[in-house]
């Protein structure tokens, strides 16, 4: 599936702001990703020929980071950390528990499409509300199995995420559009 025309000019305005294309492949990589949910080899090979890069170049970044996805997975990212601190306050059982709940295996999506899940033992970096999960970019900590329903009900309710780092009791605030920064023009001598 080619991408859509606003992805498109993203790609190409993405290429004319840095100095070097090669800058432009992760933002790239998150504007397909924002689109279609995940970075297929097609796309892949699109962001190739408007960055002009090689296409191996754009693959080996795309499956160098795990945060871009090869393919379709649920509408919602659930990432359960099992590093020592979590793991020492409990997040085998909460692996275990949220397993039982959603009824598919670490790394699986539910069957109504709604949630992907993972363990990671890499540390996420919130230690001190250990046992946590990040739910599409936003941290939840202090797991109990009482949070864990409240959380997979919030998410099978409200299927399309709200904007990231908002904790139980934020309220969620519309941000000023930016405009992309351009790029510095170099001083000539008169």
């Amino acid at each position: 599936m080619p991408l859509a025309k606003p992805t498109v000019a993203t790609i190409q305005d993405l290429a004319a702001r840095y100095p070097s294309k090669q800058s432009a492949i992760i933002p790239a990589l998150w504007a397909v990703q924002h689109e279609q949910g995940y970075v297929s080899d097609e796309a892949m090979s699109e962001i190739a020929e408007h960055l002009d890069l090689p296409p191996s170049l754009i693959e080996a970044t795309s499956y160098f980071y795990s945060l871009f996805l090869s393919k379709p997975e649920g509408r919602q990212d659930v990432v359960i950390c099992v590093n020592a601190p979590c793991m020492l306050r409990g997040a085998d059982d909460i692996v275990a528990y949220v397993e039982r709940q959603l009824g598919v295996r670490d790394g699986a999506t539910t069957a109504d499409g709604a949630i992907t899940w993972h363990s990671t033992i890499e540390c996420l970096g919130a230690c001190g509300g250990a046992p946590m999960m990040q739910v599409d970019h936003r941290f939840e900590e202090n797991l109990t199995p009482e949070r864990i329903d409240a959380i997979i009900e919030r998410l099978r309710k409200d299927p399309l995420p709200g904007p990231p780092h908002i904790g139980e009791g934020d309220k969620p605030t519309a941000a000023p559009a930016k405009k992309p920064a351009k790029p510095r023009a170099r001083k000539t001598e008169n």
